[in-house]
């Protein structure tokens, strides 16, 4: 079986075991799913989602963020992990967006990578989730899933990023989202569950851990 044969029956397969998959994190608008993004880097989505009902009552506008007192906005986020850079981040990211980008969430991948706290993972994120352009994110799960499943050699997320994002081409938002999945449910970092894996057959690293 050729890798680009390989790699579009797991497509099908992920695709077809979780139905529709999308962010856990919890937002309404792009901006709450933009700050949730930049408040889960490092951080589980279902911590960032246990402070953001408090931060999004306290701050529900770009521009109330932007004038937020740092030590009252780190009060918010003291729970999750690095608060301090993440609260310096929120409010430089909020007054560069009212400053630069007359108030408005920018939609491309260049314009999200130059406000503070967002790297290319979080840009890839807010892109494929509210504005629904075909982006990969790389974050631990799907490098790890990926490289497992024999689809990357890549060493780096971005390397694997371009790799993956080559390989399959179409869908890359969902499988972003599939991938993550898979590693937080059967492909997990200590104990994979190859046993009831339903990709268990066409795994090339069956018991290998990274």
């Amino acid at each position: 079986m050729t890798l680009q044969t390989r790699a579009q029956e797991i497509k099908a397969r992920l695709l077809a075991h979780f139905e529709n998959p999308t962010t856990e994190l919890n937002y309404s608008n792009v901006y709450e799913l933009l700050v949730a993004v930049i408040l889960s880097a490092q951080c589980t989505d279902k911590r960032v989602n246990m402070i953001t009902p408090a931060l999004f009552a306290a701050y529900p506008t770009l521009q109330s963020l932007a004038s937020a007192s740092l030590e009252t906005l780190k009060g918010y986020i003291q729970s999750i992990s690095y608060p301090n850079n993440k609260a310096k981040h929120l409010i430089n990211m909020a007054q560069m967006v009212c400053q630069r980008f007359h108030g408005e969430i920018p939609s491309t991948q260049a314009e999200l990578k130059s406000l503070p706290g967002v790297g290319q993972k979080s840009a890839n994120v807010v892109l494929s989730v509210f504005f629904e352009q075909n982006y990969l994110a790389v974050d631990t799960h799907v490098f790890r899933v990926t490289h497992r499943l024999g689809l990357s050699n890549a060493k780096t997320p971005l390397q694997t990023e371009q790799e993956i994002s080559a390989l399959f081409q179409e869908d890359l938002a969902q499988l972003h989202h599939a991938f993550i999945f898979l590693g937080r449910t059967l492909c997990k970092a200590r104990k994979p569950r190859c046993a009831v894996c339903f990709l268990a057959d066409i795994c090339e690293n069956k018991n290998i851990e990274l």
